[in-house]
């Protein structure tokens, strides 16, 4: 595996990235570390917050009353953070090479819906997306802007200070503000409501996963942006490409697990390289069709 430094000329650092990314075929599998320019904070890179906070699982958000309280009373002051983040330079990136037809898929561990605002098609979101809430009764789904004004009329005093916004969406709460606040149930059958994520402890949807490893075996490389792969449901995509040949290439500021698989490795802010990446192959000024940010 080649380890590419960010200490010298740009150019130099993108030279053999954009040997794989100029034969197409490019599926790029991303995550958190992509929007932390966009003032979202990833879980384990430089500005990670795993040490400090520990996402709902699935199974206490079902079966415990009150930490499903505290989700909702932290996860809506964080909503409007969350909804206000605009696509970064590396989202744009990604976009122009998916339009230049050198990326052919997108898959993305991240929950915030910035690839499609940046004009990316046809993303792939691995985890779902937090704009969108699913009742686990009925299965209705409705936007996420219909329940914040729900949860904002049923709580017209909460105003909380909002110190740092976490990756899955909520913010740090006192315990105070907590209980007191009322969350909301299903308007068509009264059930419990859920963001349309896919929690820790959750399984992704199997299509979805098939559909993924089918974009894996078909791709020329599989570019990883961002991700450290701690976890299976991202670093399984990058073994099955590696089993089946597929060259696998990661930036990533910090080491990932997924590097013995890698060919090359450039631990370099992404902020940096991916625009630089998509001037050294399309040109400067290449347009990107524009799309609205889904709020």
């Amino acid at each position: 595996m080649v380890v590419l430094g960010h200490h010298g000329r740009v150019q130099e650092l993108i030279e053999p990235l954009a040997g794989f990314v100029a034969a197409g075929g490019v599926v790029v599998l991303s995550g958190a570390g992509l929007s932390t320019e966009s003032g979202i904070p990833d879980y384990r890179g430089p500005s990670g917050v795993a040490r400090r906070h520990t996402p709902m699982t699935y199974q206490t958000f079902t079966g415990d009353p009150a930490a499903r309280r505290r989700y909702w009373a932290r996860s809506h002051l964080g909503w409007r953070l969350i909804a206000g983040a605009a696509p970064n330079d590396g989202h744009r990136a990604v976009a122009r090479l998916q339009q230049a037809g050198l990326v052919t898929g997108i898959i993305t561990q991240n929950v915030d819906g910035l690839h499609t605002a940046a004009g990316s098609r046809d993303v792939t979101e691995l985890h779902g997306r937090l704009d969108t809430v699913v009742c686990l009764t009925c299965g209705r789904r409705t936007s996420r802007a219909e329940l914040h004004g729900r949860l904002r009329a049923a709580n017209p005093g909460v105003v909380g200070q909002v110190v740092a916004v976490n990756p899955d969406g909520d913010v740090d709460l006192d315990d105070a503000q907590v209980a007191a606040f009322r969350t909301v149930d299903c308007v068509t059958c009264g059930g419990l409501l859920k963001p349309d994520v896919v929690f820790f402890g959750e399984t992704v949807p199997a299509v979805r996963v098939q559909s993924c490893f089918a974009l894996v075996e078909e791709a020329r490389s599989l570019l990883v942006l961002g991700s450290s792969l701690t976890v299976m449901s991202g670093r399984r995509f990058v073994v099955r490409a590696a089993k089946r040949g597929v060259p696998v290439v990661i930036v990533n500021q910090g080491p990932t697990r997924g590097d013995g698989y890698a060919c090359l490795r450039v631990p370099a802010p992404l902020g940096l390289v991916l625009p630089a990446l998509a001037d050294r192959l399309l040109g400067a000024g290449s347009p990107v069709a524009s799309s609205p940010v889904d709020g």
